[in-house]
């Protein structure tokens, strides 16, 4: 009796909710091929195909006469490139097949990129055309909890790890990538695009939610079609803040702030009003958020220093660098994510990593706690479609969600 009720209960959800492959991703729309400039390739079943790469030091016509073409039928082939190809542009370590009648060398399709290939014509009349492979774009769904690293577990749950360049960008204004714990969660609903099998970039990121001790930061992507800000929490704020959570990327913090650490140099119990991030050398530093270079010099025990102005409340500065950018200068604005030097081990230093801090009205704060106001929120106006839209979504998750527990209600029958 038992056994039969929960069946009737797993069909009645099942009936209301739909189905959904076993990952828990949502079955995919159809297929959009974008076909910019696709063009038939030639027969070629009936040809011999030699593989290769270009190799260093390796030019267009070089490649051309290694392949079996002379001195001037190499040259012809050049002019007939004319504004599709640049030869110069050929780089070391692309694919090419070469295919032959006999031992006459007849096409070349070189490997321009991940959707590109340039279709040689060899013999007369030469022609090259650009053949662009069908990209599809799909949706996806991915649930991952934190167990080992995002990068990792990101992978285990089948998702590309692609995804995460995007979300570390749309969530780098409230979550503090470099302090993700185990347990942490992102559900998020996105497109991605795929070539011969291969996902080559997340098209876009619809709605994402991130939890953290049991509380969900949700995004939400609303475009009001001004050119401006996408991403909106479920307030309809911006996720652009003030301020990025951290000044570079691919690190780990090595020291926190403190006003009585044990300085790693002079063995002495001082302030470390600031958190180190450990990084290698050359890492870039970028600002944390708009303002004006108020210094830019060697300070003694800081070494190379970048001191920053956002407003009359807030400034920063950025400690032990290797170097600084390109033309950065005392006076000069800069912009929220502009790299303004690179990590290194100058002053008092027993490694490479950047001591970063900061000060609210004159008195140091701790990075890691700094709250920030968002930037300008949604248009009054949009607020109804954009709460319609968040509903929308949240449903998808959480009936994914729930299709998860019929799943494992269902093994347990």
């Amino acid at each position: 009796m038992i056994k039969r009720h929960y069946i009737t209960v797993l069909f009645s959800l099942l009936t209301i909710i739909g189905c959904v492959n076993r990952n828990g991703q949502e079955s995919s729309a159809p297929a959009t091929v974008e076909t910019d400039s696709v063009s038939v390739l030639p027969p070629l079943d009936s040809l011999r195909c030699v593989e290769g790469k270009v190799r260093n030091g390796q030019f267009f016509s070089t490649l051309m006469t290694g392949l079996g073409l002379n001195a001037q039928e190499a040259y012809d082939l050049t002019i007939a490139c004319d504004t599709v190809f640049d030869v110069k542009s050929l780089r070391v370590g692309n694919e090419y097949k070469a295919y032959y009648d006999g031992q006459i060398l007849k096409y070349v399709i070189y490997r321009q990129d991940r959707t590109t290939d340039i279709l040689f014509e060899c013999q007369e009349p030469y022609r090259v055309t650009k053949v662009t492979r069908p990209v599809t774009v799909r949706k996806r769904y991915a649930d991952v909890t934190i167990n080992s690293s995002l990068w990792n577990d990101m992978r285990a749950a089948g998702a590309s790890p692609l995804i995460i360049l995007s979300l570390s960008d749309i969530y780098a204004w409230t979550v503090d990538f470099f302090g993700l714990q185990k347990g942490d969660r992102f559900r998020v609903l996105y497109e991605e695009k795929v070539c011969d099998g291969e996902v080559i970039a997340i098209d876009t990121v619809r709605y994402a939610i991130f939890t953290h001790n049991g509380h969900d930061l949700p995004m939400v992507m609303f475009d009001q079609k001004d050119g401006g800000n996408i991403w909106w929490n479920e307030k309809g704020e911006s996720m652009r803040k003030a301020f990025l959570k951290a000044p570079l990327k691919y690190s780990r913090i090595s020291s926190g702030f403190s006003y009585a650490r044990r300085h790693p140099v002079t063995r002495r119990v001082q302030p470390h009003t600031g958190i180190d991030y450990a990084a290698p050398k050359g890492t870039p530093v970028m600002s944390i958020g708009d303002g004006v270079v108020t210094s830019r010099k060697y300070e003694g025990a800081g070494g190379n220093t970048v001191r920053i102005r956002h407003n009359s409340v807030y400034s920063t500065a950025y400690l032990h660098l290797s170097g600084y950018a390109k033309g950065l200068k005392v006076g000069q604005r800069v912009r929220q994510g502009e790299v303004i030097g690179y990590v290194g081990s100058t002053g008092r230093s027993t490694g490479p990593h950047l001591d970063f801090r900061v000060w609210k009205n004159g008195s140091p704060i701790n990075p890691l706690k700094m709250e920030s106001p968002p930037a300008e929120p949604l248009r009054r106006e949009n607020m109804s479609d954009f709460e319609d839209m968040h509903k929308k979504y949240r449903a998808q998750v959480d009936s994914i969600y729930a299709r998860d527990i019929v799943s494992e209600l269902f093994e347990k029958l």
